[in-house]
């Protein structure tokens, strides 16, 4: 039975705590002939969250996930791996949960094309697939050899981004532990937006952590094309007190944005001069994913315009665009935002569908960033869609305070570590 807007927070909270607690919910079963049909493209938090909502809110859809990859590796904890805390197997998630038990279709093969028009997806073998509903969540896609001027694909397998995981992330873990005795691990930061504002401040105190025990005279640089980042404070409060002396970051107003590199000499060039490195960690300026950006779905600033109840693209009707690529107001790109749009969408896709109003619509983000194993951070914010836009909602969410007892610091790792439990078995069925 189609679920209203009234049940929306109930189901959202009890989808995940059915299906662990090995109760099948009725989504499980297919649908019927002539049932509506939606394709999903991407099978990250965004496309996943969607999928499985979808046939949770309503199990006579029929839904189609398109995803290139057989496992999806996180980003939320990829900095955890690169600083020895876990195994690059512990952020890899499959899709077997969502066909099972929530009766989505995966086809695990990479979508060539969109004709909206016709309403049909065509994959690389050719296999086309009709939708009555198109959702894509493609991620990011680089600006490569852009603002830092030289830097390719081909530089990155000698200063990797490992802003996607898999390969990227083994190769930067594997020039960390090679790294020479007093050696320079160096972080070139984008400009926003960028996927995960946090992610390069946690990378580097992940790395220096790392350092810390294995190369003590070791240095973490990091040159900014930015002049602030999320949770400044709270990460300098933590880097004083773990790393003094050991991580060094150079903002836009004293010359930190890169505008050069040269794999060969090690080299980057900033405004600021020329730093010779021994591990260079470069991540690209971004832009929407290329299938978004290909499609005419991004506008002039590279970034997909939606309508902020539906997620509907602005540009091409008919298609829900979610996560990374999209413009949410002041959410951030992050695993958590894309989980809460994807929600909403959903339940905009069913309404949509059955012709009834999608009504009101709130979003969060929650981000945990972890300074050390024991030693956690957090941002949440609550947002409400209102006179035609998400809006953040006053006085709710919060950050963790200053100057707080290390007891406090580890209670936010350990909820850190639940959190990403969490979402992996909100958006995967895990």
């Amino acid at each position: 039975m189609l679920q209203t807007r009234r049940g929306f927070l109930a189901g959202a909270l009890t989808a995940g705590a059915a299906l662990g607690s090995g109760v099948l919910p009725s989504c499980s079963r297919p649908p019927g002939r002539g049932a509506p049909r939606v394709v999903i493209i991407g099978g990250g938090y965004g496309g996943a969250t969607c999928a499985k909502y979808i046939r949770y809110f309503d199990p006579d859809i029929d839904v189609t996930l398109v995803e290139a990859g057989s496992r999806y590796v996180t980003c939320p904890f990829s900095n955890a791996v690169l600083g020895g805390l876990q195994e690059a197997e512990t952020i890899s998630l499959g899709y077997d949960n969502l066909k099972n038990n929530y009766g989505v279709n995966v086809i695990h093969a990479r979508a060539s094309a969109i004709h909206p028009e016709k309403r049909l997806v065509t994959l690389a073998d050719g296999t086309t697939l009709p939708y009555t509903r198109l959702v894509i969540s493609p991620g990011i896609s680089f600006l490569w050899n852009d603002i830092f001027a030289g830097y390719d694909e081909a530089a990155s397998s000698v200063m990797p981004h490992a802003w996607h995981g898999g390969e990227q992330l083994r190769l930067l873990q594997k020039q960390l532990a090679g790294m020479r005795a007093g050696g320079v691990f160096a972080i070139a930061v984008p400009g926003t937006p960028f996927r995960c504002p946090p992610g390069p401040y946690e990378r580097a105190s992940l790395v220096a952590h790392y350092l810390k025990r294995a190369n003590p005279r070791a240095k973490v640089l990091i040159l900014d094309a930015g002049e602030h980042f999320s949770k400044q404070d709270l990460f300098e409060e933590a880097w004083e007190a773990l790393y003094p002396g050991m991580i060094e970051h150079i903002p836009i107003s004293a010359g930190g944005l890169v505008i050069g590199v040269d794999p060969k000499r090690m080299s980057l060039q900033a405004e600021a001069g020329e730093f010779k490195v021994d591990v260079a960690n470069v991540i690209p300026f971004q832009q929407a994913g290329r299938l978004a950006v290909d499609h005419g779905l991004a506008d002039e600033n590279g970034w997909c315009p939606v309508d902020h109840q539906t997620f509907e693209s602005t540009l091409v009707p008919g298609i829900h665009v979610l996560g990374d690529s999209c413009l949410a107001g002041n959410m951030p790109k992050s695993a958590s935002s894309a989980n809460s749009q994807a929600k909403a969408c959903s339940l905009a896709i069913v309404s949509l569908l059955r012709d009834r109003d999608p009504g009101a619509m709130f979003y969060h983000n929650t981000c945990y960033s972890l300074v050390a194993p024991d030693y956690g951070i957090s941002v949440n914010a609550m947002y409400r869609y209102e006179d035609n836009r998400i809006k953040p909602v006053e006085r709710a969410g919060g950050l963790s305070p200053l100057k707080a007892a290390m007891e406090y610091r580890a209670r936010e790792a350990a909820y850190a570590r639940s959190w990403y439990a969490s979402i992996n078995r909100d958006s995967f069925g895990i």
